[in-house]
């Protein structure tokens, strides 16, 4: 089975398609802001390259959540709960990570089927 890269940076793809599933890297906010702010930029992202590579949010199978601090986990939770379907949640892991940059407070990467 092929597999597709795109908007590869010599280091990494921002994405990746192997038969019916999408892999994007960890997508972040170059806007700061608070967490909330944040999370929904790097949903927003999510959202753009799954539709650029023909899936969407409700057929995400998993994710990755990534926070520098713990404290901003109900914070982020209220963002991720209305931007998730009823019905279509994925598989989720969340866990506090030193991120890239010191301005960066949480990072999203998720696994989806295409459409």
């Amino acid at each position: 089975m092929e597999i597709k890269r795109y908007e590869g940076t010599g280091r990494m793809s921002r994405a990746v398609v192997h038969g019916d599933t999408i892999y994007l890297c960890g997508q972040t906010s170059r806007d700061g802001g608070d967490v909330k702010a944040q999370t929904a930029a790097s949903l927003a992202k999510v959202e753009e390259l799954l539709d650029k590579y023909g899936s969407d949010k409700d057929h995400i199978l998993s994710a990755t959540i990534n926070l520098k601090d713990r404290a901003d986990f109900a914070a982020m939770n209220e963002i991720w709960d209305a931007w998730v379907n009823d019905g279509h949640e994925p598989a989720r892991a969340c866990v506090k990570a030193e991120l890239a940059s010191p301005a960066i407070l949480v990072e999203i990467s998720v696994i989806a089927a295409v459409k």
